[in-house]
C-alpha cells in the first residue's frame, strides 16, 4: 500500500532555514552519457541522488558491449534516460532491449528514433509503433551527417543526438524545424560538450557537431534549480522567509534558473552570496499578465499552483510538451486545482488561470499521478491550507528525494499516513 504525506505548518508562517539540495538531475544524466561516450575521460563531481540519475548511473556503469547475447534495459520511470539511451546504445556494438513502466510505453520516442534510423541506426519498435519497448541492434553505420528534427517537442531528443554527434564517423548536422522549445536545455547540452573539449558551429537552424575526441576533464554538477524552485514558492506563500540555497550559481547553465526572474514578481527576492543565493518574502508585484514557460516548462506546476494560491488570475503559454511527461500534466493540474476552486482553460495554446472563485478547506488531498513535480508543486500550500495530503508520497525520490526531510527541517510537518 502507498504511503501519503500529510503536511502541515503550525503557528505563524515564518521560516528561517539553509537547504543543501542534491546536484542537478538535468546537469548529471548529460554528464554521466558524456563521461560514458568519453570511456572515463570525463569525470563527474557532485553526482545527483536523484533516483532518474541513480538509474541511468547504474545502466550505463552494467552496460556490455560485444555481447553476443540480447540485453534488457530497464529504465523503469526515467525518461531522460529512455532518450539518452536510445542513442547513446544505438552506437554499441551489441543487441539491446530498451524499456521502461507501463507509463513509459505511451511516452512518444518515435521523432528521435526515427531521426536515428535515418542516420543508420537499427531501432525496431516492439509493440507499438513509435513507442517504447525498443529493439536497438547496434553499432550504428552512419548512413548520412544530416538529420531533420522538430524543435517544438522535447529538447531531450535534440540533447541525445548532440551528446553522440562527436562519435559519429562523419559527425552530425542537426536541422531544426520550427521554433526551438526548452532552448536553455539545448544550450546547457552544448556548454556541457564544450568544457569537455567538443566544440560546434549553429548557423541558423543548423547545429553541426564534427567527429572530435574528448578531452581530460571534470564535469562539476551544479544544485538544481528545479528543486529550488519549489523553496520560492514556500517564500512566496509564507509570511516571511529567509531560507539559504548554498552553492547554486549566479550564471547556471540551467534554463530553471529562471526560477530568479520569475518569482519577483511573486514577492520573493534574491540576493547573492558568499555561500550560494538567499531567498526573502516580499510584496507581489505582478505587471505581466501573461507567462511564456516554453524555456522553463519543469517551472510550470509550481508557478501554476503558487499563483492560484496568491489568486492571481495570470494566462500561460508554453505548456505544450507537459502533455507528454511523467503524466498529463495539464490535465492534472486541471483536476487538482478544481479541489481549491481554479480552473485552468486552454484556448489555442494560451492557459488561462481562474482563482475567482478560489477557496482554502481546512484538508484537502492531492493526487500525485505518479509524478515528482505534482507532489512538490503542491506541497506548499499547507502555508494556507491547514492539512494537505500529498498521494504517493515516495514519488518525490525521482528527482529530489530528500524533499519531506528538508521541509521538516524547515519548520513543516509531515507525517505518513
Amino acid at each position: 500500500m502507498s504511503k501519503h504525506a500529510l503536511v502541515s505548518f503550525k503557528g505563524n508562517k515564518q521560516i528561517d532555514t539553509e537547504i543543501t539540495l542534491t546536484g542537478s538531475k538535468s546537469e548529471c544524466n548529460r554528464a554521466l552519457i558524456i563521461s560514458f561516450l568519453s570511456k572515463g575521460t570525463v569525470k563527474v563531481d557532485n553526482m545527483s541522488n536523484a533516483a532518474d540519475t541513480v538509474t541511468l548511473n547504474s545502466i550505463l556503469s552494467n552496460i556490455s558491449q560485444n555481447n553476443p547475447h540480447q540485453q534488457t534495459v530497464d529504465v523503469g520511470p526515467a525518461g531522460t534516460a529512455m532518450r539518452f539511451l536510445t542513442a547513446t546504445l544505438s552506437t554499441l556494438p551489441g543487441n539491446f532491449l530498451l524499456t521502461g513502466t507501463e507509463r513509459m510505453k505511451q511516452r512518444p520516442i518515435g521523432i528521435l528514433a526515427e531521426a536515428l534510423k535515418n542516420i543508420g541506426a537499427k531501432i525496431t519498435y516492439l509493440e507499438q509503433d513509435g513507442f517504447p519497448p525498443l529493439n536497438i541492434n547496434g553499432p550504428l553505420m552512419q548512413s548520412a551527417d544530416t538529420v531533420k528534427i522538430k524543435g517544438d517537442i522535447s529538447s531531450q531528443y535534440i540533447s541525445a543526438l548532440l551528446m553522440i554527434a562527436p562519435t559519429l564517423p562523419q559527425g552530425l548536422t542537426l536541422q531544426i524545424e520550427g521554433e526551438l522549445t526548452s532552448l536553455p536545455y539545448v544550450k546547457m547540452t552544448l556548454n556541457m560538450l564544450e568544457e569537455t573539449g567538443i566544440s560546434h558551429e549553429w548557423s541558423g537552424n543548423n547545429i553541426t557537431v564534427k567527429p572530435q575526441s574528448f578531452k581530460s576533464a571534470t564535469l562539476a554538477v551544479e544544485p538544481d534549480w528545479s528543486a529550488a524552485s519549489y523553496w520560492y514558492s514556500i517564500a512566496a506563500l509564507a509570511q516571511n522567509s529567509q531560507i539559504g540555497l548554498p552553492y547554486l550559481k549566479d550564471k547556471s547553465l540551467q534554463g530553471d534558473s529562471r526560477i530568479r526572474e520569475i518569482m519577483t514578481a511573486f514577492g520573493v527576492k534574491t540576493a547573492k552570496t558568499e555561500k550560494g543565493i538567499n531567498l526573502t518574502t516580499t510584496e507581489t508585484d505582478f505587471n505581466d499578465e501573461i507567462l511564456d514557460l516554453k524555456d522553463c516548462p519543469d517551472l510550470a506546476q509550481t508557478i501554476i499552483v503558487c499563483a492560484a494560491a496568491l489568486r492571481k488570475n495570470l494566462k500561460f503559454t508554453g505548456l505544450e510538451t507537459l502533455k507528454i511527461k511523467e503524466t498529463d500534466r495539464v490535465l492534472a493540474l486541471q483536476n487538482e486545482l478544481s479541489k481549491i476552486g481554479v480552473t485552468l482553460t486552454e484556448d489555442n495554446f494560451v492557459y488561462t488561470l481562474n482563482c475567482d472563485k478560489l477557496n482554502f478547506p481546512e484538508r484537502v488531498s492531492f493526487a500525485t499521478y505518479e509524478d515528482h513535480r505534482m507532489a512538490m508543486a503542491f506541497a506548499p500550500l499547507s502555508l494556507v491550507i491547514n492539512e494537505v495530503v500529498l498521494e504517493e508520497m515516495d514519488v518525490v525520490e525521482k528527482s529530489y528525494p530528500d524533499f519531506w526531510k528538508d521541509l521538516v527541517k524547515a519548520g513543516f510537518t509531515v507525517t505518513e499516513i
